[in-house]
C-alpha cells in the first residue's frame, strides 16, 4: 500500500468502519482523531503509512481489502449486520470466511422480500448506490392481489403521492410466463417499504415481492440463500 494522501473520510470508509454518512457524523461529532488531534475537515488529507488515525480511541492502522458481495435474499431474514431483539440477519447465513470483514448491506430490502442484496465493505460504493442523487435503477417482479387498470399503471408511472412525499416515475409492465410473478416494476429511489406503499396506495396488497437487478446488476441464477462474490467488471461497472 503506497502512503499516498487521501482524504479522511475516504480511509475511514475503506477501513470497513461504516458508510460515508456514519463516519461524517462521527468526524462532526469528535469521535476520530488524527495524530492525537481532532479531525475537523471530512476533506482533511492523510497518510494511511504514517499517520496515527483513530475512531472512537481506537486505531485505525490498515484499510481492509474491499469485498463485494452479492446475495440472493430468502424472506424471513433482516438485512441489517445485527438486531436487539435477537431475529436472524443476512449475517447470519455468509459462508465463515466472512466473518469479522464488516461486511454490511448496501441499502435494504425488507424481512419478506427476497432478492439481490450486495455485501461490502466499500463505504464509497454504498453511497453510489444508497443515495438519490445518483439514481440508480431497482427492478423487482411482484405479485399483487388483482389487476392494474390502464389509469393505475398511468398514475404509477407519473409519480404517486404518498405521506413522504410524491415517488419519482417509475416503469411498471404486466408479465406474462414468469411464475409466481404478475408485474415488473422499475425505480431508482429507496423509500422505506416504497414497493409495498406504492401498490397498497392503489388498494393492492404485495403478495410476493423479488429484487432482481440494482443499477447494471442481474440477480441472475443465483439460488436463494447463495452467496457470491463480484467480478471485476460488475464492480466496476456499479461505479
Amino acid at each position: 500500500m503506497d502512503n499516498q494522501s487521501i482524504p479522511l473520510i475516504k480511509y475511514l470508509t475503506e477501513a470497513g468502519l461504516g458508510s460515508r454518512r456514519k463516519m461524517a457524523d462521527a468526524i462532526r461529532d469528535g469521535k476520530v482523531r488524527v495524530n492525537g488531534i481532532m479531525a475537523e475537515s471530512f476533506t482533511l488529507p492523510v497518510r494511511p503509512r504514517t499517520d496515527q488515525i483513530t475512531y472512537e480511541d481506537n486505531a485505525v492502522l490498515t484499510r481492509a481489502p474491499n469485498i463485494y458481495l452479492m446475495l440472493h435474499k430468502p424472506a424471513g431474514l433482516l438485512s441489517t449486520t445485527g438486531d436487539e431483539r435477537g431475529r436472524r440477519t443476512v449475517m447470519d447465513i455468509l459462508p465463515a470466511k466472512y466473518a469479522g470483514t464488516r461486511l454490511y448491506p448496501v441499502g435494504r430490502l425488507d424481512k419478506d422480500t427476497t432478492g439481490l442484496l450486495i455485501l461490502t465493505n466499500d463505504g464509497n460504493l454504498t453511497q453510489k448506490l444508497t443515495h438519490p442523487s445518483y439514481e440508480k435503477e431497482k427492478e423487482y417482479l411482484v405479485k399483487i392481489d388483482g389487476q392494474l387498470t390502464p389509469s393505475e399503471i398511468q398514475q404509477i408511472t407519473r409519480g404517486l403521492r404518498l405521506e413522504d412525499g410524491i415517488t419519482a416515475p417509475a416503469a411498471v409492465k404486466p408479465l406474462k410466463g414468469v411464475s409466481g410473478f404478475n408485474y415488473a416494476l422499475v425505480i431508482h429511489e429507496g423509500k422505506k417499504r416504497q414497493v409495498r406503499r406504492m401498490f397498497a396506495h392503489l388498494g393492492y396488497g404485495v403478495k410476493a415481492l423479488k429484487r432482481i437487478r440494482l443499477g447494471t446488476l442481474y440477480l441472475g441464477n443465483l439460488k436463494e440463500g447463495e452467496v457470491r462474490p463480484l467480478t471485476l467488471p460488475e464492480i466496476r461497472a456499479l461505479h
